[in-house]
């Protein structure tokens, strides 16, 4: 790459870790690795991870992304995406005779077990997170009659419960740390037995991205965080960053965004990406700043990561079989 020109002062800080988490990798492969075992189309029900430069990438492939799985026809294979389902949907599935993948990251479905364990418990369920995020709305399907949206601290106020001495919250694993435990905060204040969950329910990638930026922030007169505008763990980054101390901070999905009026009188630049980016899209961002004399470029290491995570098992087995077999089922039953 030509990385070559460095104006004396002008720096960028690079954060690491950034970029692709454990579940978004699983789930991008997975559907990878579904089109060349299968052959196109595969179905995705909703976008796999929010970045629109992957589901483009996808889509040349021969994936095809639907809102709903009613828009899938019968006897095809439709893959749920990395933020998790509601059980209905696998009802749907079913119903639309569809044979299934399911790449909901783990760490999304150890929340959904949380969330049935403590309703069969029959506690009450305060959720944080995004109201309309689609990984929210997985999560409370899983109970719906046992789970309330709590959207950030001013949220609290609204909250009602039957039993205060049980009661439990969970939360979306893609939130900003320190807003997330603000909230929590104000609901013990109100709700003093509230218990919480076993473990964070906040992932790994998020907490490190967000620690890195924080560094980052600090120093960074401006950050530029690559990313889509409807991905949550992206979007806090921005947040995260502005709290740390920079001037400014701006979500790009491609450095073609970036304004170079945002490079006024700023020494240092820092860069990040969110958990959905493929890192050709940060190079290329390096690669824009490296021409406008930002060439020099360091690292701010936040922490190491090393986690994966086995592609879902759906991959094992012949699911155009299966799903010409549940087309053949229908057709018998209808015609007995």
């Amino acid at each position: 790459m030509g990385r070559m020109t460095a104006s004396p002062g002008r720096r960028v800080l690079l954060a690491a870790p950034r970029g692709y988490c454990a579940g978004v990798d699983r789930a991008v492969i997975a559907v990878e690795k579904a089109l060349e075992q299968y052959g196109a189309p595969v179905y995705v029900r909703h976008e796999i991870v929010h970045n629109k430069y992957v589901v483009q990438t996808l889509e040349k492939k021969g994936a095809i992304f639907v809102e709903r799985t009613e828009e899938v026809p019968p006897g095809n294979i439709v893959m749920f995406s990395a933020h998790g389902v509601a059980p209905v949907v696998h009802e749907e599935a079913a119903r639309g005779k569809l044979a299934t993948i399911d790449a909901t990251c783990p760490l999304v479905t150890k929340v959904h077990k949380e969330a049935v364990r403590f309703a069969n418990e029959d506690y009450d369920i305060l959720l944080i997170g995004h109201e309309g995020h689609e990984e929210v709305i997985g999560t409370s399907g899983e109970a719906p009659d046992h789970i309330q949206l709590v959207d950030g601290p001013a949220d609290v106020a609204k909250v009602e419960v039957r039993d205060p001495s049980k009661i439990v919250w969970l939360s979306q694993t893609t939130l900003s740390v320190d807003e997330t435990m603000e909230t929590v905060d104000a609901l013990k204040e109100k709700f003093p037995q509230l218990i919480s969950p076993p473990s964070d329910d906040i992932c790994y990638a998020t907490q490190n991205r967000q620690l890195a930026v924080k560094q980052m922030g600090a120093e960074a007169e401006l950050v530029i965080v690559v990313g889509s505008r409807n991905s949550s763990n992206s979007k806090r980054l921005v947040e995260v960053a502005k709290l740390a101390g920079s001037r400014e901070a701006y979500l790009v999905d491609f450095a073609s965004e970036i304004d170079e009026a945002w490079l006024e009188g700023v020494t240092t630049v820092g860069v990040t990406s969110g958990a959905s980016v493929p890192e050709v899209l940060v190079e290329e961002v390096l690669e824009w700043l490296s021409q406008r004399g930002y060439g020099d470029v360091e690292l701010v290491k936040a922490a190491e990561e090393s986690i994966t995570f086995s592609l879902p098992k759906e991959l094992r087995r012949d699911l155009r079989e299966e799903a010409a077999a549940l087309v053949a089922e229908r057709k018998g039953t209808s015609e007995a």
